[in-house]
């Protein structure tokens, strides 16, 4: 079978009309606002995508960072939407298993006997220090240096929920030397 010379000649003649109406700038792109000039402009809006989504991943990671656990007097007392935001997901799933843990924990010291707030009193005395132990660990890992972008994130994550145990600990603590000083009255 062979190709006609006329099928052919007018399959070029579009193909050369198109390069005219390229190089002319009269074919618009998308958006309707520039006219299509090739692969440049193709970049150029990738690049212009990918700004937006890295300003919107930005102001992401500053919301997170903007929340300031030391000025926090109880985290219990915070609504839900207040809480700290977690990247992982077990994180999340952690600290709200922590927060009811801990008010069961708090509405409990109400009515429980002097033996057990002090048994609960050395028990999380105890979870201090490995709270503040593993807290350390992973602010000296995350000012080496050495970690990947992956890495560096989970650390972060990490650290930020042994912030948050440790400030749901202490403030459990002091409530419960509260209730031990009134009892042995």
């Amino acid at each position: 079978m062979s190709i006609g010379n006329g099928g052919m000649s007018e399959k070029i003649e579009t193909d050369l009309d198109l390069n005219e109406d390229l190089e002319a700038g009269e074919l618009d792109s998308s958006d309707g606002n520039e006219p299509y000039d090739g692969e440049p402009h193709r970049q150029k809006t990738l690049e212009k995508d990918f700004e937006k989504e890295f300003k919107a991943l930005k102001n992401i990671e500053e919301v997170e960072d903007t929340i300031d656990l030391d000025l926090i007097e109880n985290i219990l007392d915070l609504e839900e939407t207040e809480y700290p935001r977690f990247t992982l997901a077990k994180n999340k799933a952690r600290f709200l298993r922590m927060v009811s843990w801990y008010r069961t924990k708090e509405e409990w010291i109400e009515v429980a006997p002097l033996s057990g707030v002090t048994k609960l009193f050395k028990q999380q005395t105890k979870e201090l220090e490995g709270i503040r132990s593993s807290k350390l660990d992973y602010e000296m890992e995350l000012e080496t240096g050495t970690l990947t972008p992956s890495q560096r994130s989970y650390r972060k994550d990490e650290l930020k929920m042994c912030r948050v145990q440790e400030k749901m600990a202490v403030h459990l603590i002091s409530k419960l030397q509260v209730k031990i000083k009134s009892g042995r009255r």
